[in-house]
């Protein structure tokens, strides 16, 4: 019985994602699935279904991402770690799967044993809880558990605030509350805090200290469209620009 690289297989997975050779990286994923299975290595079929719900999810794609993420969650007893921090990160990505699907009340039950996990499990700055507390919040928003949301926006905004090359996600996290306050008080009731969230999220976006690599590119292509969508379509074509040009580089 062996083993599958993870160590190599997440490097070229990692190239592939910054060169945004996307079929690539699924045919890449599939294979050493495959080999993993063949080789009888849960713990190599395990992250590689934790990646391949994440790379379903990603581009829309119900059927598989849900099918990943189950068997996911199925090895977590065989492999004994349903108790540990990666027990936790696999409900977490789980529930992200469920919840991207308008499946709000499956992802609630997950999202809350991964955060009575990592709560216990990991230190209170750990950039995998302003993860967890980003995604739980974005479910909590669909069940209109606004109070809950906002909270947990706050908490990982507080830790993000202190990572090093954070500010991409802290921008994330405010661009998640400009949306909740839409949901909770409707547009033209939250326009004013809507416009300054708007305003510490573009702040983040565009600091001069953030890495400019493949993850920037990628945030900043995923919270484009949130400025057009309030009106601000200048800001949303220079961060698309801004993307395409990190993308370009293949950082």
């Amino acid at each position: 019985m062996g083993r599958i690289p993870t160590g190599r297989i997440f490097e070229r997975l990692e190239v592939l994602y910054a060169q945004r050779e996307i079929e690539a990286a699924e045919r890449h994923l599939c294979y050493w699935l495959a080999e993993a299975k063949a080789e009888g290595d849960l713990a190599g079929e395990y992250q590689m279904h934790n990646e391949l719900m994440g790379h379903y999810r990603k581009n829309g794609r119900r059927e598989e991402a849900i099918e990943h993420a189950n068997a996911a969650l199925s090895l977590l007893s065989p492999l004994g770690i349903s108790d540990s921090v990666s027990g936790g990160v696999a409900r977490l990505n789980a529930a992200t799967v469920y919840k991207a699907f308008s499946m709000p009340e499956q992802s609630i039950v997950l999202f809350e044993k991964a955060k009575e996990l990592l709560e216990r499990l990991l230190p209170p700055d750990d950039p995998q809880l302003a993860g967890l507390y980003n995604n739980m919040g974005l479910c909590l928003v669909d069940l209109g558990r606004f109070a809950e949301a906002r909270s947990l926006y706050e908490k990982a905004i507080a830790i993000m605030q202190k990572q090093p090359n954070g500010k991409p996600d802290v921008a994330i996290t405010y661009l998640n509350l400009a949306n909740l306050e839409e949901a909770e008080r409707g547009l033209e009731e939250s326009e004013g805090i809507i416009a300054r969230l708007l305003d510490l999220a573009w702040e983040n976006l565009t600091a001069p200290e953030n890495k400019q690599d493949g993850y920037l590119a990628f945030v900043l292509e995923k919270c484009a469209p949130t400025f057009g969508y309030y009106g601000r379509f200048a800001d949303e074509a220079d961060l698309k620009q801004k993307s395409g040009e990190l993308y370009g580089k293949g950082t």
